[in-house]
Protein backbone atom coordinates (compact mmCIF):
# COMPACT_ATOMS: atom_id res chain seq x y z
CA UNK A 1 0.00 0.00 0.00
CA UNK A 2 1.40 3.40 -1.00
CA UNK A 3 2.14 6.06 1.59
CA UNK A 4 -0.60 8.68 2.10
CA UNK A 5 -0.27 11.97 0.30
CA UNK A 6 0.92 14.87 2.49
CA UNK A 7 -1.12 18.00 1.77
CA UNK A 8 -0.23 21.49 2.93
CA UNK A 9 -3.19 23.87 3.23
CA UNK A 10 -2.22 27.54 3.24
CA UNK A 11 -4.77 29.77 4.93
CA UNK A 12 -5.37 32.82 7.11
CA UNK A 13 -6.13 33.10 10.80
CA UNK A 14 -9.91 33.39 10.53
CA UNK A 15 -10.34 30.17 8.52
CA UNK A 16 -7.75 28.10 10.34
CA UNK A 17 -10.05 26.57 12.97
CA UNK A 18 -12.68 25.61 10.41
CA UNK A 19 -10.02 24.17 8.12
CA UNK A 20 -8.59 22.06 10.95
CA UNK A 21 -12.05 20.71 11.70
CA UNK A 22 -12.66 19.66 8.09
CA UNK A 23 -9.13 18.37 7.51
CA UNK A 24 -9.47 16.14 10.57
CA UNK A 25 -12.20 14.21 8.72
CA UNK A 26 -9.92 13.27 5.80
CA UNK A 27 -9.10 9.54 5.70
CA UNK A 28 -5.68 8.96 7.25
CA UNK A 29 -4.89 6.13 4.87
CA UNK A 30 -5.09 8.57 1.94
CA UNK A 31 -3.97 11.92 3.35
CA UNK A 32 -1.77 13.43 5.99
CA UNK A 33 -1.91 17.18 6.22
CA UNK A 34 -0.39 20.35 7.60
CA UNK A 35 -1.81 23.86 7.83
CA UNK A 36 0.45 26.80 7.04
CA UNK A 37 -0.82 30.10 8.46
CA UNK A 38 0.26 32.92 6.16
CA UNK A 39 -0.08 35.44 8.96
CA UNK A 40 -3.02 37.35 7.51
CA UNK A 41 -6.50 37.36 8.95
CA UNK A 42 -8.36 36.82 5.68
CA UNK A 43 -7.02 34.22 3.26
CA UNK A 44 -8.29 36.17 0.24
CA UNK A 45 -5.75 38.89 1.05
CA UNK A 46 -2.74 36.61 0.64
CA UNK A 47 -0.35 37.59 -2.13
CA UNK A 48 2.42 35.58 -3.73
CA UNK A 49 4.98 37.72 -1.94
CA UNK A 50 3.36 37.12 1.48
CA UNK A 51 3.18 33.39 0.87
CA UNK A 52 6.78 33.13 -0.37
CA UNK A 53 8.09 35.17 2.53
CA UNK A 54 6.07 33.75 5.41
CA UNK A 55 5.18 30.17 4.59
CA UNK A 56 7.54 27.29 5.28
CA UNK A 57 6.63 23.97 3.72
CA UNK A 58 7.31 20.94 5.95
CA UNK A 59 9.49 18.07 4.81
CA UNK A 60 7.62 15.28 3.08
CA UNK A 61 4.90 17.51 1.61
CA UNK A 62 3.62 16.37 -1.79
CA UNK A 63 1.05 19.01 -2.71
CA UNK A 64 0.12 22.56 -1.68
CA UNK A 65 -3.52 23.72 -1.73
CA UNK A 66 -4.44 27.41 -1.74
CA UNK A 67 -7.83 28.82 -0.72
CA UNK A 68 -10.16 29.19 -3.70
CA UNK A 69 -10.36 32.98 -3.39
CA UNK A 70 -6.62 33.52 -2.96
CA UNK A 71 -5.39 35.60 -5.89
CA UNK A 72 -1.83 34.25 -5.91
CA UNK A 73 -0.50 32.54 -9.03
CA UNK A 74 -0.21 28.78 -8.37
CA UNK A 75 2.35 28.29 -11.16
CA UNK A 76 4.68 30.93 -9.74
CA UNK A 77 4.39 29.44 -6.25
CA UNK A 78 4.97 25.95 -7.61
CA UNK A 79 8.24 27.11 -9.14
CA UNK A 80 9.22 28.71 -5.82
CA UNK A 81 8.42 25.72 -3.56
CA UNK A 82 9.28 22.98 -6.03
CA UNK A 83 5.92 21.25 -5.42
CA UNK A 84 2.55 21.18 -7.19
CA UNK A 85 0.43 24.14 -6.07
CA UNK A 86 -3.26 24.34 -6.88
CA UNK A 87 -6.26 26.45 -6.07
CA UNK A 88 -8.73 24.60 -3.85
CA UNK A 89 -12.47 25.18 -3.38
CA UNK A 90 -13.93 28.53 -2.38
CA UNK A 91 -15.52 27.07 0.73
CA UNK A 92 -13.77 24.88 3.31
CA UNK A 93 -16.78 22.56 3.56
CA UNK A 94 -16.23 21.56 -0.08
CA UNK A 95 -12.68 20.36 0.53
CA UNK A 96 -13.50 16.62 0.79
CA UNK A 97 -15.35 16.67 -2.52
CA UNK A 98 -12.52 18.65 -4.10
CA UNK A 99 -10.07 15.95 -3.00
CA UNK A 100 -12.14 13.28 -4.70
CA UNK A 101 -13.78 11.88 -1.58
CA UNK A 102 -17.19 12.12 -3.20
CA UNK A 103 -16.26 8.88 -4.91
CA UNK A 104 -15.45 10.14 -8.40
CA UNK A 105 -13.44 12.61 -10.42
CA UNK A 106 -15.90 14.75 -12.34
CA UNK A 107 -15.21 15.20 -16.06
CA UNK A 108 -17.88 17.17 -17.91
CA UNK A 109 -15.89 17.66 -21.09
CA UNK A 110 -17.62 14.81 -22.93
CA UNK A 111 -21.11 14.01 -24.16
CA UNK A 112 -22.84 11.89 -26.81
CA UNK A 113 -25.94 13.99 -27.54
CA UNK A 114 -26.17 16.16 -30.66
CA UNK A 115 -28.25 19.35 -30.29
CA UNK A 116 -30.35 20.54 -33.26
CA UNK A 117 -31.40 24.11 -32.46
CA UNK A 118 -34.32 25.39 -34.54
CA UNK A 119 -34.68 28.92 -35.88
CA UNK A 120 -38.46 28.77 -35.98
CA UNK A 121 -39.11 31.92 -38.02
CA UNK A 122 -36.21 31.57 -40.44
CA UNK A 123 -38.43 32.28 -43.45
CA UNK A 124 -39.17 35.75 -42.00
CA UNK A 125 -35.51 36.63 -41.42
CA UNK A 126 -32.97 37.80 -43.96
CA UNK A 127 -29.84 35.70 -44.64
CA UNK A 128 -27.56 37.94 -42.59
CA UNK A 129 -29.84 37.69 -39.56
CA UNK A 130 -30.02 33.93 -39.93
CA UNK A 131 -26.23 33.64 -40.10
CA UNK A 132 -25.82 35.79 -36.98
CA UNK A 133 -28.45 33.73 -35.16
CA UNK A 134 -26.86 30.46 -36.23
CA UNK A 135 -23.41 31.52 -35.07
CA UNK A 136 -24.84 32.58 -31.71
CA UNK A 137 -26.64 29.26 -31.24
CA UNK A 138 -23.45 27.39 -32.08
CA UNK A 139 -21.50 29.50 -29.58
CA UNK A 140 -24.01 28.54 -26.90
CA UNK A 141 -23.75 24.82 -27.60
CA UNK A 142 -25.83 23.88 -30.65
CA UNK A 143 -24.30 21.34 -33.03
CA UNK A 144 -26.77 21.69 -35.91
CA UNK A 145 -28.70 24.81 -36.98
CA UNK A 146 -32.24 23.87 -37.94
CA UNK A 147 -33.97 26.18 -40.44
CA UNK A 148 -37.67 26.05 -39.63
CA UNK A 149 -40.19 26.72 -42.36
CA UNK A 150 -43.65 28.11 -41.62
CA UNK A 151 -46.92 26.90 -43.16
CA UNK A 152 -48.19 29.11 -46.00
CA UNK A 153 -45.05 31.26 -45.78
CA UNK A 154 -42.64 31.36 -48.72
CA UNK A 155 -38.94 30.85 -48.09
CA UNK A 156 -37.32 32.15 -51.29
CA UNK A 157 -33.89 32.65 -49.70
CA UNK A 158 -33.66 29.14 -48.25
CA UNK A 159 -30.80 28.05 -50.50
CA UNK A 160 -28.79 31.18 -49.77
CA UNK A 161 -29.23 30.66 -46.01
CA UNK A 162 -28.11 27.03 -46.19
CA UNK A 163 -24.99 28.01 -48.14
CA UNK A 164 -24.20 30.88 -45.76
CA UNK A 165 -24.39 28.66 -42.71
CA UNK A 166 -22.41 25.89 -44.36
CA UNK A 167 -19.80 28.42 -45.44
CA UNK A 168 -19.41 29.41 -41.79
CA UNK A 169 -18.60 25.81 -40.92
CA UNK A 170 -21.98 24.95 -39.41
CA UNK A 171 -24.05 21.80 -39.80
CA UNK A 172 -27.53 22.59 -41.18
CA UNK A 173 -30.92 20.89 -41.18
CA UNK A 174 -34.09 21.99 -42.96
CA UNK A 175 -37.34 21.54 -41.03
CA UNK A 176 -40.50 21.90 -43.08
CA UNK A 177 -43.88 20.34 -43.94
CA UNK A 178 -43.20 21.32 -47.53
CA UNK A 179 -41.60 18.61 -49.66
CA UNK A 180 -40.47 21.35 -52.06
CA UNK A 181 -38.57 23.20 -49.33
CA UNK A 182 -36.96 19.97 -48.14
CA UNK A 183 -35.86 19.20 -51.70
CA UNK A 184 -34.44 22.69 -52.22
CA UNK A 185 -32.64 22.61 -48.90
CA UNK A 186 -31.09 19.23 -49.66
CA UNK A 187 -29.88 20.40 -53.07
CA UNK A 188 -28.31 23.49 -51.41
CA UNK A 189 -26.24 21.24 -49.15
CA UNK A 190 -28.30 20.70 -45.98
CA UNK A 191 -26.98 17.86 -43.83
CA UNK A 192 -30.32 16.71 -42.39
CA UNK A 193 -34.01 16.82 -43.37
CA UNK A 194 -36.85 17.08 -40.83
CA UNK A 195 -39.01 15.20 -41.32
CA UNK A 196 -39.96 12.38 -43.72
CA UNK A 197 -42.61 9.71 -43.30
CA UNK A 198 -43.33 6.57 -45.27
CA UNK A 199 -45.19 8.60 -47.94
CA UNK A 200 -42.43 11.17 -48.51
CA UNK A 201 -39.50 8.81 -47.99
CA UNK A 202 -38.55 8.72 -51.68
CA UNK A 203 -36.75 12.03 -51.18
CA UNK A 204 -34.23 10.27 -48.91
CA UNK A 205 -33.03 8.30 -51.95
CA UNK A 206 -32.52 11.43 -54.07
CA UNK A 207 -30.11 13.26 -51.75
CA UNK A 208 -27.20 12.71 -49.39
CA UNK A 209 -28.97 14.57 -46.58
CA UNK A 210 -29.80 12.34 -43.59
CA UNK A 211 -33.58 12.12 -43.04
CA UNK A 212 -35.35 12.10 -39.69
CA UNK A 213 -38.21 9.64 -39.93
CA UNK A 214 -41.52 10.23 -38.16
CA UNK A 215 -44.81 8.27 -38.03
CA UNK A 216 -47.77 9.31 -40.18
CA UNK A 217 -49.52 10.27 -36.94
CA UNK A 218 -47.92 10.30 -33.50
CA UNK A 219 -49.93 7.23 -32.45
CA UNK A 220 -49.19 5.31 -35.69
CA UNK A 221 -45.99 3.53 -34.67
CA UNK A 222 -46.32 0.80 -37.36
CA UNK A 223 -45.91 3.46 -40.07
CA UNK A 224 -42.62 4.47 -38.50
CA UNK A 225 -41.55 0.82 -38.40
CA UNK A 226 -42.23 0.48 -42.13
CA UNK A 227 -40.13 3.56 -42.93
CA UNK A 228 -37.31 2.23 -40.75
CA UNK A 229 -37.45 -1.17 -42.47
CA UNK A 230 -37.12 0.46 -45.89
CA UNK A 231 -34.08 2.49 -44.85
CA UNK A 232 -32.51 -0.54 -43.18
CA UNK A 233 -32.89 -2.63 -46.34
CA UNK A 234 -31.32 0.17 -48.39
CA UNK A 235 -28.45 0.52 -45.94
CA UNK A 236 -28.83 4.30 -45.82
CA UNK A 237 -28.35 6.53 -42.74
CA UNK A 238 -31.38 7.94 -40.94
CA UNK A 239 -32.81 8.80 -37.52
CA UNK A 240 -36.18 7.84 -36.06
CA UNK A 241 -38.34 10.20 -33.99
CA UNK A 242 -41.58 8.74 -32.52
CA UNK A 243 -42.65 12.32 -31.60
CA UNK A 244 -42.88 13.61 -28.01
CA UNK A 245 -46.33 15.05 -27.26
CA UNK A 246 -47.36 17.70 -24.68
CA UNK A 247 -48.72 16.93 -21.22
CA UNK A 248 -52.44 15.95 -21.29
CA UNK A 249 -52.20 15.46 -25.06
CA UNK A 250 -50.52 12.09 -25.14
CA UNK A 251 -47.27 12.76 -23.25
CA UNK A 252 -47.07 9.46 -21.33
CA UNK A 253 -48.09 7.40 -24.36
CA UNK A 254 -45.44 9.13 -26.44
CA UNK A 255 -42.77 8.26 -23.88
CA UNK A 256 -43.78 4.61 -24.14
CA UNK A 257 -43.43 4.83 -27.93
CA UNK A 258 -39.79 5.93 -27.57
CA UNK A 259 -39.21 2.97 -25.29
CA UNK A 260 -41.00 0.59 -27.67
CA UNK A 261 -39.06 1.85 -30.67
CA UNK A 262 -35.78 1.33 -28.88
CA UNK A 263 -36.80 -2.21 -27.95
CA UNK A 264 -37.75 -3.01 -31.55
CA UNK A 265 -34.71 -1.35 -33.08
CA UNK A 266 -31.90 -1.48 -30.47
CA UNK A 267 -29.11 -0.19 -32.68
CA UNK A 268 -30.66 2.66 -34.68
CA UNK A 269 -30.07 6.39 -34.33
CA UNK A 270 -33.00 8.21 -32.71
CA UNK A 271 -34.07 11.80 -32.08
CA UNK A 272 -36.32 13.41 -29.50
CA UNK A 273 -37.86 16.85 -29.96
CA UNK A 274 -38.06 18.39 -26.49
CA UNK A 275 -39.91 21.60 -27.34
CA UNK A 276 -43.39 20.14 -26.76
CA UNK A 277 -42.45 19.86 -23.08
CA UNK A 278 -40.11 22.79 -22.50
CA UNK A 279 -42.18 25.29 -24.50
CA UNK A 280 -45.67 24.04 -23.63
CA UNK A 281 -45.18 23.62 -19.88
CA UNK A 282 -45.01 26.77 -17.79
CA UNK A 283 -42.36 25.48 -15.42
CA UNK A 284 -38.69 26.32 -15.14
CA UNK A 285 -37.30 24.62 -18.21
CA UNK A 286 -34.03 23.51 -16.61
CA UNK A 287 -35.62 20.72 -14.57
CA UNK A 288 -37.79 19.63 -17.48
CA UNK A 289 -34.72 19.53 -19.72
CA UNK A 290 -32.68 17.53 -17.21
CA UNK A 291 -35.44 14.91 -16.99
CA UNK A 292 -35.84 14.60 -20.77
CA UNK A 293 -32.09 14.40 -21.38
CA UNK A 294 -31.95 11.74 -18.67
CA UNK A 295 -34.52 9.76 -20.66
CA UNK A 296 -32.43 10.20 -23.79
CA UNK A 297 -29.42 8.91 -21.87
CA UNK A 298 -31.27 5.78 -20.70
CA UNK A 299 -32.67 5.07 -24.18
CA UNK A 300 -29.40 5.90 -26.00
CA UNK A 301 -31.13 8.66 -27.97
CA UNK A 302 -28.23 10.70 -29.28
CA UNK A 303 -30.03 13.60 -30.98
CA UNK A 304 -32.43 16.25 -29.67
CA UNK A 305 -34.34 18.95 -31.51
CA UNK A 306 -34.80 22.02 -29.34
CA UNK A 307 -36.63 25.28 -29.83
CA UNK A 308 -36.78 28.64 -28.05
CA UNK A 309 -39.90 30.73 -28.53
CA UNK A 310 -41.13 31.47 -24.98
CA UNK A 311 -39.14 33.76 -22.73
CA UNK A 312 -38.92 31.12 -20.02
CA UNK A 313 -36.87 28.88 -22.37
CA UNK A 314 -34.35 31.54 -23.30
CA UNK A 315 -31.48 29.39 -21.96
CA UNK A 316 -32.61 26.12 -23.54
CA UNK A 317 -29.40 25.61 -25.54
CA UNK A 318 -27.23 26.04 -22.47
CA UNK A 319 -29.57 23.86 -20.41
CA UNK A 320 -29.44 20.98 -22.90
CA UNK A 321 -25.68 21.35 -23.20
CA UNK A 322 -25.17 21.16 -19.44
CA UNK A 323 -27.63 18.30 -19.01
CA UNK A 324 -26.04 16.15 -21.72
CA UNK A 325 -22.64 16.44 -20.05
CA UNK A 326 -23.95 15.56 -16.60
CA UNK A 327 -25.97 12.60 -17.89
CA UNK A 328 -23.07 11.27 -19.96
CA UNK A 329 -20.72 11.41 -16.97
CA UNK A 330 -23.26 9.77 -14.65
CA UNK A 331 -24.01 7.01 -17.14
CA UNK A 332 -20.29 6.35 -17.65
CA UNK A 333 -19.95 6.01 -13.87
CA UNK A 334 -23.10 3.86 -13.58
CA UNK A 335 -24.25 6.45 -11.08
CA UNK A 336 -27.14 8.72 -10.26
CA UNK A 337 -26.84 12.24 -11.71
CA UNK A 338 -25.76 13.61 -8.31
CA UNK A 339 -22.44 15.14 -7.40
CA UNK A 340 -21.62 16.36 -10.90
CA UNK A 341 -21.46 20.08 -10.22
CA UNK A 342 -23.99 22.88 -9.79
CA UNK A 343 -24.88 23.60 -13.41
CA UNK A 344 -28.35 22.04 -13.17
CA UNK A 345 -29.12 23.75 -9.84
CA UNK A 346 -30.45 27.21 -10.59
CA UNK A 347 -32.84 28.19 -7.79
CA UNK A 348 -31.63 26.16 -4.80
CA UNK A 349 -28.19 24.90 -3.80
CA UNK A 350 -27.56 21.45 -2.41
CA UNK A 351 -25.52 22.84 0.49
CA UNK A 352 -26.44 26.52 0.75
CA UNK A 353 -25.18 27.40 4.22
CA UNK A 354 -21.45 26.83 4.66
CA UNK A 355 -21.29 28.19 8.23
CA UNK A 356 -23.41 27.57 11.29
CA UNK A 357 -24.70 30.50 13.37
CA UNK A 358 -22.20 29.50 16.06
CA UNK A 359 -19.29 29.60 13.61
CA UNK A 360 -20.33 33.04 12.39
CA UNK A 361 -20.60 34.26 15.99
CA UNK A 362 -17.09 33.00 16.69
CA UNK A 363 -15.81 34.77 13.58
CA UNK A 364 -17.58 37.97 14.57
CA UNK A 365 -15.98 37.87 18.00
CA UNK A 366 -12.54 38.03 16.37
CA UNK A 367 -13.24 41.14 14.32
CA UNK A 368 -11.21 44.18 15.41
CA UNK A 369 -12.10 46.72 12.72
CA UNK A 370 -15.19 48.69 11.67
CA UNK A 371 -15.58 46.96 8.29
CA UNK A 372 -18.88 45.14 7.90
CA UNK A 373 -18.94 41.46 7.09
CA UNK A 374 -22.11 39.77 5.82
CA UNK A 375 -22.82 36.06 6.03
CA UNK A 376 -25.86 33.80 5.72
CA UNK A 377 -26.80 30.80 7.85
CA UNK A 378 -29.92 28.79 8.60
CA UNK A 379 -31.15 31.42 11.05
CA UNK A 380 -30.88 34.34 8.63
CA UNK A 381 -28.53 37.10 7.53
CA UNK A 382 -25.64 38.14 9.78
CA UNK A 383 -24.06 41.60 9.49
CA UNK A 384 -21.23 42.36 11.88
CA UNK A 385 -18.14 44.40 12.61
CA UNK A 386 -16.18 45.07 15.81
CA UNK A 387 -19.09 46.99 17.34
CA UNK A 388 -22.26 45.15 16.41
CA UNK A 389 -23.51 41.75 15.26
CA UNK A 390 -27.05 41.93 13.96
CA UNK A 391 -29.13 39.06 12.61
CA UNK A 392 -32.30 39.26 10.55
CA UNK A 393 -34.16 38.17 7.45
CA UNK A 394 -35.26 41.51 5.94
CA UNK A 395 -32.47 43.41 4.19
CA UNK A 396 -34.04 46.83 4.68
CA UNK A 397 -34.56 46.26 8.43
CA UNK A 398 -30.80 46.32 9.02
CA UNK A 399 -30.45 50.02 8.20
CA UNK A 400 -30.99 51.49 11.71
CA UNK A 401 -28.18 49.35 13.16
CA UNK A 402 -25.45 49.98 10.56
CA UNK A 403 -24.65 53.66 11.11
CA UNK A 404 -24.44 54.62 7.44
CA UNK A 405 -27.14 57.30 7.28
CA UNK A 406 -24.56 59.96 6.41
CA UNK A 407 -22.70 57.84 3.86
CA UNK A 408 -24.91 57.32 0.82
CA UNK A 409 -22.44 55.30 -1.23
CA UNK A 410 -21.72 52.94 1.61
CA UNK A 411 -25.42 52.55 2.40
CA UNK A 412 -26.01 51.79 -1.28
CA UNK A 413 -23.33 49.06 -1.21
CA UNK A 414 -24.62 47.47 1.99
CA UNK A 415 -28.21 47.63 0.75
CA UNK A 416 -27.22 45.78 -2.40
CA UNK A 417 -25.25 43.14 -0.51
CA UNK A 418 -27.95 42.61 2.11
CA UNK A 419 -30.63 42.29 -0.56
CA UNK A 420 -28.52 39.68 -2.30
CA UNK A 421 -28.04 37.92 1.04
CA UNK A 422 -31.80 37.95 1.68
CA UNK A 423 -32.42 36.41 -1.76
CA UNK A 424 -29.88 33.70 -1.00
CA UNK A 425 -31.38 32.97 2.41
CA UNK A 426 -34.96 32.77 1.15
CA UNK A 427 -34.08 30.53 -1.81
CA UNK A 428 -31.49 28.41 -0.05
CA UNK A 429 -28.53 29.53 -2.15
CA UNK A 430 -24.92 30.13 -1.27
CA UNK A 431 -24.02 33.70 -0.46
CA UNK A 432 -20.51 35.12 -0.66
CA UNK A 433 -19.97 38.79 0.08
CA UNK A 434 -18.92 40.82 -2.97
CA UNK A 435 -19.58 37.89 -5.30
CA UNK A 436 -22.63 37.44 -7.54
CA UNK A 437 -25.10 34.69 -6.70
CA UNK A 438 -24.56 31.62 -8.84
CA UNK A 439 -27.52 30.49 -10.91
CA UNK A 440 -26.05 27.39 -12.54
CA UNK A 441 -26.52 27.28 -16.28
CA UNK A 442 -29.53 29.63 -16.00
CA UNK A 443 -27.20 32.64 -16.23
CA UNK A 444 -23.72 33.24 -17.59
CA UNK A 445 -20.97 33.47 -15.01
CA UNK A 446 -18.33 36.14 -15.37
CA UNK A 447 -14.98 34.72 -16.40
CA UNK A 448 -12.37 36.23 -14.13
CA UNK A 449 -8.63 36.15 -13.74
CA UNK A 450 -8.14 34.16 -10.54
CA UNK A 451 -4.58 35.44 -10.17
CA UNK A 452 -5.55 39.14 -10.02
CA UNK A 453 -7.54 41.19 -7.55
CA UNK A 454 -10.85 42.56 -8.70
CA UNK A 455 -11.00 46.02 -10.19
CA UNK A 456 -12.72 48.88 -8.44
CA UNK A 457 -16.42 49.29 -9.00
CA UNK A 458 -18.67 52.27 -9.64
CA UNK A 459 -18.68 54.08 -6.30
CA UNK A 460 -15.08 55.24 -6.29
CA UNK A 461 -16.22 58.80 -5.67
CA UNK A 462 -16.68 57.64 -2.07
CA UNK A 463 -13.20 56.13 -1.82
CA UNK A 464 -10.21 57.39 0.15
CA UNK A 465 -9.64 60.38 -2.14
CA UNK A 466 -13.17 61.60 -1.55
CA UNK A 467 -12.69 61.37 2.19
CA UNK A 468 -9.51 63.41 2.12
CA UNK A 469 -10.87 66.14 -0.14
CA UNK A 470 -12.67 69.12 1.43
CA UNK A 471 -16.43 68.80 0.98
CA UNK A 472 -18.13 71.19 -1.38
CA UNK A 473 -20.97 71.59 1.12
CA UNK A 474 -21.18 71.14 4.86
CA UNK A 475 -21.34 67.42 5.60
CA UNK A 476 -23.73 66.16 8.29
CA UNK A 477 -21.96 64.80 11.33
CA UNK A 478 -21.96 61.05 11.80
CA UNK A 479 -23.95 59.81 14.78
CA UNK A 480 -21.71 57.73 17.06
CA UNK A 481 -23.54 55.32 19.28
CA UNK A 482 -22.46 54.39 22.78
CA UNK A 483 -19.82 51.71 22.71
CA UNK A 484 -18.75 52.65 19.16
CA UNK A 485 -15.59 54.41 18.19
CA UNK A 486 -15.64 56.84 15.43
CA UNK A 487 -13.78 56.00 12.24
CA UNK A 488 -12.89 58.27 9.38
CA UNK A 489 -13.08 55.25 7.06
CA UNK A 490 -16.23 53.75 5.58
CA UNK A 491 -16.98 50.25 6.81
CA UNK A 492 -17.04 47.44 4.28
CA UNK A 493 -16.12 43.85 3.79
CA UNK A 494 -12.63 42.65 4.71
CA UNK A 495 -12.00 41.25 1.30
CA UNK A 496 -11.66 44.66 -0.31
CA UNK A 497 -13.47 43.46 -3.38
CA UNK A 498 -16.35 45.02 -5.26
CA UNK A 499 -17.16 48.74 -5.18
CA UNK A 500 -14.15 51.01 -4.89
CA UNK A 501 -15.75 53.07 -2.15
CA UNK A 502 -14.20 50.61 0.26
CA UNK A 503 -11.65 52.48 2.23
CA UNK A 504 -8.72 50.13 1.87
CA UNK A 505 -7.20 48.56 -1.20
CA UNK A 506 -6.05 44.98 -0.92
CA UNK A 507 -2.47 46.07 -0.40
CA UNK A 508 -3.44 48.48 2.34
CA UNK A 509 -5.79 45.92 3.85
CA UNK A 510 -3.06 43.32 3.84
CA UNK A 511 -0.74 45.74 5.60
CA UNK A 512 -3.38 46.49 8.21
CA UNK A 513 -4.09 42.80 8.74
CA UNK A 514 -0.42 42.16 9.39
CA UNK A 515 0.09 45.04 11.80
CA UNK A 516 0.95 44.14 15.37
CA UNK A 517 -1.03 47.11 16.67
CA UNK A 518 -4.58 46.22 17.60
CA UNK A 519 -7.18 48.68 18.87
CA UNK A 520 -8.81 48.12 22.21
CA UNK A 521 -12.06 46.31 21.70
CA UNK A 522 -15.23 48.26 22.58
CA UNK A 523 -18.30 46.56 23.91
CA UNK A 524 -20.14 44.75 21.12
CA UNK A 525 -23.87 44.45 20.72
CA UNK A 526 -25.66 41.42 19.28
CA UNK A 527 -29.09 42.20 17.86
CA UNK A 528 -31.59 39.73 16.46
CA UNK A 529 -34.28 41.07 14.14
CA UNK A 530 -37.69 39.50 14.35
CA UNK A 531 -38.71 37.67 11.21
Amino acid sequence: MSAPEHLVFITGRMAKARLEKVAATLPAERFTWSIADAGVKVAALMTEEIIRRRVTIPDGATRIVLPGRCRANPEALSAHFGLPVERGPDEVVDLPAYLGLAGRNVDLSRHDLRIFSEIVDASKMNPEQILAKGLDLARRGADVIDLGGLPDTEFPHLEECVRLLKGAGLKVSVDSFSLDELTRGAKAGADFLLSLNEETLDLAFETDAVPILVPMRPDDLPSLDRAIERMEKAGRPYMADPILEPIHFGFVESITRYHETRKRWPGIEMMMGTGNLTELTEADSLGVTALLVGMCSELSIRNVLIVQVSNHTRRTVEEHDAARRVMFAAKADSALPKGYGRQLLAVHDKRPFVQTPEEIAAQAAEVRDPNYRIAVAEDGIHAFNRDVHTIGTDAMAFFPDLDVAADGAHAFYLGGELTKAETAWRLGKRYVQDEPLRWGVAADEEVEDTTAFKKAGHTKHSGPSAWSAPPAMPCPRKRVRPGRRRSSQPRTSPAGRGPAMRSRTRAAASSAENSSERPARPERRVLTRCR
